[in-house]
């Protein structure tokens, strides 16, 4: 039906009139008109009603509530933050955690994702199948620091301690990354199995050498994952799987460093082990680990009384012809008499040196044969224990050139061990927490710090009474600083760095040596120094 009306549009008069809609619309450009079949709608009470719509409102007769909104608000923030994990299986429990936490409360904000985060990183941890930290910081784009204390506090209001929330477990870690890292999508899967076994024998060894003491786990992971797959001629770069686990690349490079070191002094029980080095303990890493592998799968053996005592040689062989059977006995020549044999006997005690050449004893082969055969007979029991030892001494002492393949994956330490059972395992090596050295090391560079920074505060304090040996510099503090002095770039005066000077504040403003020593040289100075602690 068409209308006198002109288009909005192309002010054409062919518009028509939608009967489902009542609208009109153009029929030479489709543009549709504005709304002109207002209604006044009239009778009070009793006339006709519409659909009221106000603020606050969701279809008809439904209302939410602040609370309601942040409620669905808080649920679909977890189950887009549990998603993005790969934590759908566990997103109930997380709500139930997070409720508990929260008195059903829930909420709304920054705080309530790092509450979310944490969350997730406890149950895991309580599944005994731990998330990183740092992986769960990236996914909620927060801090680390800041995802620890909330975890911290987490922990603190559900009472998890001890055999509630087990210890992280690192060899989890390391098969949860070789499994869902991009950098081993190309390399096969039977090697993927052998180099996960390896992976995880060596991740073992290096806690029960400590390496992994006092250290994040996840760069250990690394360096071990491209130590392994070096040894197996696979190609990956440490930057590209560190920015997947989301650690630091120079950290890794620390632990990967540390680990070589460790083998290299692992490595000196080979016969050709003087030469090995950082260098090329990658070449010669199959053997210290089939050595390793070896060790720990020997048992420890006992120290026994007369062990060589049923050694035989030559000697005892040629006797051996000598021997009484049925009214002759062996000899040289065959049978021969009793009295015959008396005589080789005298014969044989009097010249040893004869016996020893065996070009001129001129023994049969039948009748070599038939001594062996009753020498056995009658030694049975003093070979068999003879042979369960060589077997016990080849279990440990193999030829390394020998060996074509060099994985077994035969120890128990290629699959998870509980802590107690793996420092039970001897692996061919003790070594001290590389933390712990090198943490007593700076304690005692501070302590020779501290030693000479006293001695100049009382050379110049007490010029009189100062010793003369004082102001000679310490040999032990400039042979260990002077490395990294050189690496630093601010500027030393007469061998006094900004270490020295800091020391010398803190002796002055009369804070403990022993709290010096720690090296918390910023706590320190807010506290006796700028007075940040007072209010």
């Amino acid at each position: 039906m068409s209308t006198s009306r002109l288009c909005t549009n192309c002010s054409n008069t062919s518009l028509f009139r939608d009967d489902d809609t009542g609208g009109l619309f153009c029929s030479s450009c489709g543009a549709v008109q504005p709304f002109d079949q207002y209604e006044s709608f009239t009778g009070g009470i009793n006339g006709p009603q519409g659909t009221f719509v106000h603020i606050g409102t969701s279809g008809s007769g439904n209302f939410y509530s602040y609370k309601d909104r942040k409620l669905l608000s808080a649920r679909n923030s977890i189950e887009e933050f549990t998603n993005r994990l790969g934590l759908c299986s566990k997103t109930i429990e997380i709500k139930s955690m997070i409720s508990d936490i929260t008195d059903g409360e829930f909420g709304q904000g920054n705080w309530f994702q790092v509450l979310i985060g944490a969350c997730c990183y406890v149950v895991m941890r309580k599944g005994d199948r731990p998330l990183p930290m740092a992986e769960i910081a990236n996914a909620l784009a927060c801090d680390v620091y800041e995802l620890g204390k909330m975890i911290l506090r987490v922990m603190d209001f559900l009472d998890l301690r001890g055999n509630d929330f087990p210890e992280f477990d690192i060899v989890y870690s390391l098969e949860r990354t070789i499994n869902s890292s991009c950098c081993f999508d190309d390399v096969d899967r039977s090697l993927i199995d052998k180099m996960k076994k390896q992976g995880v024998f060596l991740l073992q060894c290096a806690v029960k050498l400590f390496l992994s003491t006092g250290r994040r786990p996840l760069p250990l992971v690394v360096a071990i994952l491209v130590l392994v797959a070096e040894i197996n001629q696979v190609e990956i770069r440490m930057e590209d799987l560190a920015k997947e686990v989301h650690v630091v690349v120079s950290t890794c490079r620390t632990r990967y460093k540390e680990l070589l070191e460790t083998l290299v002094k692992i490595a000196q029980v080979l016969p050709w082990g003087k030469d090995i080095t950082k260098k090329n303990i990658v070449k010669n890493a199959p053997f210290v680990i089939q050595y390793m592998e070896k060790k720990s799968m020997s048992k420890p053996v006992e120290k026994r009384k007369n062990l060589d005592q049923t050694r035989f040689d030559l000697e005892d062989v040629v006797a051996e012809c000598l021997t009484q059977e049925n009214g002759y006995e062996y000899g040289v020549d065959g049978l021969v008499s009793r009295k015959d044999s008396q005589y080789l006997l005298l014969q044989s005690n009097a010249d040893r040196e004869g016996i020893r050449d065996v070009d001129t004893l001129q023994i049969s082969p039948e009748c070599l044969s038939l001594m062996y055969e009753k020498f056995l007979n009658e030694n049975r029991s003093a070979m068999s224990s003879r042979s369960a030892n060589v077997q016990k001494r080849r279990r440990v002492e193999f030829d390394f050139h020998e060996c074509r393949e060099w994985w077994d994956g035969e120890s128990e330490l290629s699959r998870k061990l509980i802590l107690r059972k793996l420092l039970e395992k001897d692996i061919g090596v003790e070594t001290m927490p590389p933390s712990f050295v090198n943490g007593q090391l700076k304690c005692k560079i501070r302590r020779e710090r501290i030693d000479a920074a006293r001695k100049r505060i009382k050379r110049i304090t007490h010029p009189l009474h100062a010793d003369l040996d004082d102001t000679v510099p310490l040999g032990i503090l400039d042979s260990t600083c002077t490395e990294r002095r050189k690496k630093r770039r601010g500027v030393v005066v007469d061998g006094i760095d900004w270490e020295d000077l800091i020391i010398e504040t803190l002796i002055l403003h009369q804070v403990k040596e022993e709290e010096i020593e720690k090296g918390h040289y910023n706590t320190l100075l807010g506290l006796h120094v700028f007075n940040s602690g007072v209010v």
